[in-house]
């Protein structure tokens, strides 16, 4: 439930339209919902702007579709992350209208927002091919908040020429996030070519010495570049959502 929902309710309460008890029943589950194995927040998108999210990777596939249902009884759009196929096959079989971004690993049901054209874009750059999934759950997350996103993907510095062909766009660019396994150095150099914040989200992507993303989050932790911020292992919600934060405030 939103501001916008709770508005018109009250405006059918006082045009007659709903009964005050009726009214009463709809707002009983705020603040949550008890399930038993889990509290569904329905009150998430009131406080913060942006519907409660699911982490599917630790529950079973009915906990996941039990969850989603009981939170599209009351909201527009719902979402799920960190979801397998088999999430969605538990989730669509019980909302059919369910969406899967496969790449992002997101169940989304309900509409995309449209996007905020007036907002400054969110660059969300990979320094390799095999750190787009964490950057698409980045990408996907920012555009579920309506924020324009512009994908820059495989531009690491192992050749950096390519970085520097999209130097102009990411100078435009509202916020960047940066996603890069191995040692993790892209996020130093974005953040020293341009004024936006950046978030660096450090993946578990390299061999053996990179300890499954740890040598990337040191290394962007002790950045060099001022304006660097680092969030957790491949938590590409997290750089996102905090994108989109940066951008509607620009």
């Amino acid at each position: 439930m939103n501001p916008e929902d709770i508005s018109k309710l009250m405006q059918q309460v006082r045009d007659g339209d709903i009964l005050p008890d009726e009214a009463c029943q709809r707002l009983r589950s705020l603040p949550f919902e008890d399930l038993g194995f889990a509290k569904v927040d329905h009150h998430r998108a009131l406080r913060r702007g942006f519907p409660e999210t699911v982490l599917a990777e630790p529950k079973t596939p009915a906990q996941v579709a039990r969850i989603m249902q009981a939170l599209a009884d009351r909201s527009d759009l719902i979402i799920a992350s960190r979801a397998s196929a088999e999430h969605f096959a538990a989730v669509s079989e019980a909302i059919p209208e369910a969406v899967y971004h496969e790449e992002a690993r997101i169940i989304r049901v309900g509409e995309m927002p449209p996007i905020d054209e007036t907002r400054a874009p969110v660059a969300v750059v990979t320094a390799g091919t095999s750190d787009i999934p964490v950057a698409e759950e980045a990408a996907v997350t920012a555009e579920l908040a309506a924020c324009p996103v512009e994908r820059i993907y495989d531009v690491g510095v192992a050749g950096i020429h390519r970085l520097l062909g999209h130097a102009e766009q990411l100078q435009q660019a509202g916020a960047i996030v940066v996603a890069a396994g191995m040692e993790g150095a892209l996020a130093s150099v974005v953040g020293g070519l341009v004024d936006a914040p950046v978030i660096a989200v450090p993946t578990s992507v390299g061999y053996g010495a990179a300890f499954e993303g740890l040598a990337a989050l040191l290394g962007m932790l002790n950045s060099c570049a001022s304006g660097v911020v680092v969030v957790n292992i491949d938590n590409g919600f997290g750089a996102g959502r905090f994108a989109s934060m940066v951008c509607r405030r620009r």
